[in-house]
């Protein structure tokens, strides 16, 4: 049997399931990044972090922008409502993740 609540997480979750996509959203939690600043920081190619952001951005976890060559990325708005003013607590209403620091 399923609640409102899982419904609504189930595309959160499939999306958040991926710890290259988990580690993206915790990069982006510090602010807009580009698509070659994510593949850097993540040591990931551009190819395979585009790929990530399109699952992302479909879900309505990230959004992006293209400003002349670079695509600039961000959390939406909404999305970063459901994480906690400290920035590291992810709250969907089902369930309750937190996100550690990012090693760099």
């Amino acid at each position: 049997m399923t609640t409102p609540d899982s419904e609504c997480c189930a595309p959160f979750l499939k999306a958040l399931g991926d710890k290259t996509r988990w580690r993206i959203v915790q990069e982006l939690l510090s602010g807009p990044v580009t698509v070659s600043a994510l593949a850097e920081r993540l040591r990931v190619s551009q190819y395979n972090i585009s790929k990530h952001l399109r699952i992302l951005r479909k879900t309505g976890i990230v959004e992006a922008a293209r400003r002349g060559k670079h695509v600039h990325c961000r959390i939406v708005p909404a999305f970063q409502r459901r994480v906690a003013n400290n920035k590291n607590q992810l709250d969907l209403g089902c369930c309750v993740f937190r996100f550690e620091k990012s090693p760099r």
